[in-house]
């Protein structure tokens, strides 16, 4: 009798021993919480019994996806991660849907991925028939799922492709960004050393489930370090407020747009309240803000209301995270810091040349991180690497050993009458006048100038503002090739991440 328990064991832990090591920790963290949803809180015991329904269910009669691409249209919720996890533990590549896209870019996705199988919420049904059209396509409900019989599932090595994320980009349309398991490893155990999570922490997820920052530094870093992972449906600046007070919350993650709108219903609760608000993010070991440049008024402002200086950081859909001002330190506004554990990071001129201290360049990153492949481009992926370097795209200088991101080389450094600006450097000061509540700084091509600074500014409430008053203020505290020469008052265009649509704004100067 002992002799077969013994074999079973080692049977068992031949078995497990071939799984992916998310799953694998999983197992170890069985009867801790993982997940808490409006739904109710669901255990790691209980995800993966859920995830291995999902993929006994897509696998049907095959033994392997290999590596087929699942799109899936669920709202943030257990469901969304027993699908993504079944999705990988059948061994296909995961495609994650936006809720919020209109049928248009759904199915550009679903089409460019070439998905074989697409898997919606039940409430999106509907909307997902449309995406997928008249393709032959298997379209599956998640309630298919809750007593689908559990099956044999086949070992997926790392090296297989595991997640397509497309960029939003800033010309045509978006590309599949695609990452292996090891990549996702990768990124996943850098932020792990970096910002120190464990198996006590408690995350709140406001963000979108479509992007990295949502992916892999919120959600999937917590179900890698058996922490626990909140979820609500939607982001609700009140609703955030709620479960900040009543919630043992340890780490939030999010866009400066959010920290805007939280600052912005502190400021509208009773005195009494605001104290309760206040001492509750005090409670919490981090915050991070990424995705979007954060203004140093909006960290201040963050700083005074809660005591927390804000931890920025740098990072791309094709690379994770590559820069993190520390955890444990001075932290500079304006700033990204370092690069984070496992990545190399150095700037180039537009030569290639790597430039001296102090001097702008384009940022590269190299590490088992970055992605393996733009799908099914590989012109465009080519073109994406030096010498094993991923070319970002994006300008930064390093002051006092900290990287400070100066714009998109294509959209944010502006040449101006021979003169290289930094869009993003004239925003962050335009953003000081007392009447302008955000604003988005482009070049606009000029027959004198070669590009004219433009700015579209959206107003606090009840103020107004003219160009030429806004152009004698700015010539007091900026060069005059800086000085926006056309402004227009407006709504500026974002995306899901909050992030300015900056080429949109540029149409907004014909």
């Amino acid at each position: 009798m002992g002799d077969t328990l013994a074999v079973a064991r080692r049977d068992e832990y031949v078995r497990h021993m071939a799984e992916l090591p998310l799953v694998q920790r999983a197992r170890s963290h069985a009867d801790r919480t993982a997940v808490i949803t409006t739904d109710g809180s669901f255990t790691y015991r209980e995800l993966l019994e859920a995830s291995g329904r999902v993929a006994s269910h897509i696998l049907a009669d095959r033994s392997d996806l290999e590596e087929a691409r699942v799109a899936f249209l669920v709202p943030p919720s257990f469901d969304y991660v027993a699908v993504q996890w079944g999705i990988w533990r059948a061994g296909g590549i995961a495609v994650p849907l936006a809720v919020s896209h209109p049928v248009a870019e759904l199915r550009h996705v679903i089409e460019n991925a070439d998905a074989s199988i697409v898997i919606a919420d039940p409430e999106l049904e509907e909307t997902v028939r449309g995406a997928v059209g008249p393709a032959r396509r298997l379209l599956v409900s998640t309630r298919h799922f809750r007593n689908a019989p559990a099956t044999a599932l086949p070992d997926v090595a790392e090296w297989r492709r595991a997640l397509m994320v497309h960029t939003s980009g800033t010309t045509g349309k978006p590309k599949g960004v695609v990452t292996t398991h090891t990549n996702v490893r990768a990124q996943v155990t850098s932020l792990i050393t970096a910002w120190e999570w464990n198996g006590d922490d408690h995350i709140l997820l406001t963000l979108p489930l479509h992007h990295v920052h949502g992916i892999i530094n919120v959600l999937t870093c917590a179900l890698w370090a058996g922490a626990r992972c909140e979820m609500l449906p939607r982001f609700d600046a009140e609703e955030v407020w709620r479960r900040f007070v009543a919630s043992p919350i340890t780490l939030f993650m999010a866009v400066p747009t959010i920290y805007h709108r939280l600052i912005v219903a502190w400021e509208k609760a009773a005195p009494e309240r605001r104290k309760t608000m206040s001492d509750a993010c005090r409670r919490m070991r981090l915050m991070v803000s990424g995705s979007a440049p954060l203004p140093v008024q909006l960290l201040e402002r963050w700083r005074e209301i809660c005591g927390h200086t804000l931890l920025e950081r740098y990072g791309m859909t094709e690379i994770g995270m590559g820069l993190s001002n520390p955890l444990r330190g001075e932290r500079i506004p304006g700033h990204v810091g370092t690069p984070v554990p496992g990545i190399e990071v150095r700037l180039v001129d537009e030569h290639g040349h790597q430039v001296d201290s102090g001097s702008t360049g384009e940022i590269q990153v190299r590490g088992t991180g970055v992605f393996c492949e733009y799908w099914r481009e590989p012109e465009e992926t080519r073109k994406a690497f030096h010498d094993g370097w991923f070319a970002t795209g994006d300008v930064a200088v390093v002051e006092n050993g900290s990287y400070r991101i100066l714009g998109r080389r294509s959209i944010d450094i502006i040449k101006t009458g021979g003169h290289k600006v930094s869009a993003w450097e004239i925003e962050e000061t335009l953003r000081s006048h007392p009447d302008i509540e955000e604003c988005a700084v482009v070049g606009v091509t000029d027959r004198d100038l070669g590009e004219s600074v433009c700015v579209a500014v959206e107003l606090r409430e009840g103020c107004t503002l003219t160009l030429d008053i806004l152009r004698q203020w700015a010539r007091e505290r900026l060069a005059p090739y800086k000085v926006p020469r056309e402004m227009c008052v407006t709504v500026l265009p974002r995306n899901a991440m909050g992030k300015v649509m900056k080429q949109d704004v540029t149409g907004m100067f014909g």
